[in-house]
């Protein structure tokens, strides 16, 4: 497959370079970022060893459609998306959270609740909670934001006490994290979807606070099905989802967590091209529009080419 698994262009006014775990971005001038968002996937902090074809255009469009449905509610970072795997925006000073906000009790939240620890990121969680039960209200848990490494968890008090948010900008952070699940939550339920848990990352320019990164993609958030929801909680069955959660419970299963001296499993093709398909149709059913693959030939060039023509116009 066509896919873009690292990228090395050299555009006019380029900066610098730097490679994150799932995404090349460009500096320009040292004003604006061309973010490739390439076919790297990754889970537990680790980037895994094969690209997904397709799973690029697919956070990127996502994040293109809901950036624009939620700017409204704050500016965000986007400046043009000249090309299915590229988005191209301002600098932004970004905080160094990640703001986690949960409606369901799932994932990691729902790993720490069985093995005893009620609380998450100081925030106390009911008793008799089963996994993928609904939360009385959706809770914030944020984050570090890791430069290199995991992410661990923080509570309010000892982002503030530490002075790494000062507490005016992080009251704006809670209200901007609450209003956007709210507006993903009523999206995602008009195409029979429930948005679960995701994450924000928000930035400063100037002393104003703009969105940042994705939003309400695979790689960010976790949705399940509404269809059965009911259901299948009452029986304790799994949930059906499309999140990268079947990726990380099928590392788990195959002896992989991130942890010192664990090797990552064999990604054949068979589980390259299913991983492919549940990106395709998440893009599908939170758009509910079909998928478009781009036309066959070079990505990377197609690529170059989209960033050289957006950035001869700005």
């Amino acid at each position: 497959m066509n896919s873009i698994k690292e990228t090395h262009f050299n555009f006019p006014g380029q900066t610098s370079f730097y490679k994150g775990k799932v995404r090349d971005v460009y500096t320009i001038e040292n004003k604006f970022l061309a973010m490739v968002v390439t076919d790297r996937i990754s889970a537990f902090d680790v980037v895994l060893p094969e690209a997904i074809p397709f799973k690029g255009q697919v956070l990127n469009q996502i994040a293109a459609r809901f950036l624009e449905a939620t700017a409204d509610i704050v500016p965000n970072w986007v400046i043009s998306v000249p090309d299915p795997s590229v988005t191209i925006g301002r600098i932004c000073e970004p905080f160094k959270v990640e703001m986690v906000i949960r409606g369901y009790l799932a994932g990691h939240a729902a790993r720490e609740y069985a093995a005893g620890r009620h609380h998450v990121c100081g925030v106390a969680l009911p008793e008799g909670l089963k996994e993928n039960d609904i939360l009385p209200e959706p809770i914030i848990t944020p984050t570090t934001k890791a430069s290199v490494g995991h992410d661990e968890d923080i509570s309010r008090e000892e982002i503030l006490a530490r002075g790494i948010v000062s507490e005016e900008d992080y009251v704006k952070l809670e209200a901007y994290t609450q209003a956007l699940f709210k507006r993903g939550t009523e999206i995602a339920a008009k195409q029979g979807l429930i948005l679960v848990d995701t994450k924000y990352e928000f930035g400063k320019v100037d002393g104003q606070i703009y969105l940042i990164d994705e939003i309400h993609t695979p790689d960010s958030s976790r949705y399940f099905y509404k269809e059965g929801y009911e259901e299948r909680q009452q029986k304790g069955e799994a949930q059906k989802q499309l999140s990268k959660e079947f990726v990380r419970k099928w590392l788990i299963e195959n002896g992989f967590q991130g942890k010192d001296g664990q090797v990552v499993p064999i990604m054949t093709e068979e589980i390259v091209n299913s991983i492919s398909e549940r990106y395709i149709e998440l893009y599908e059913k939170i758009i509910g529009e079909p998928f478009v693959k781009p036309a066959e030939g070079s990505v990377l060039t197609r690529v170059e080419t989209a960033i050289n023509n957006a950035l001869s116009v700005m």
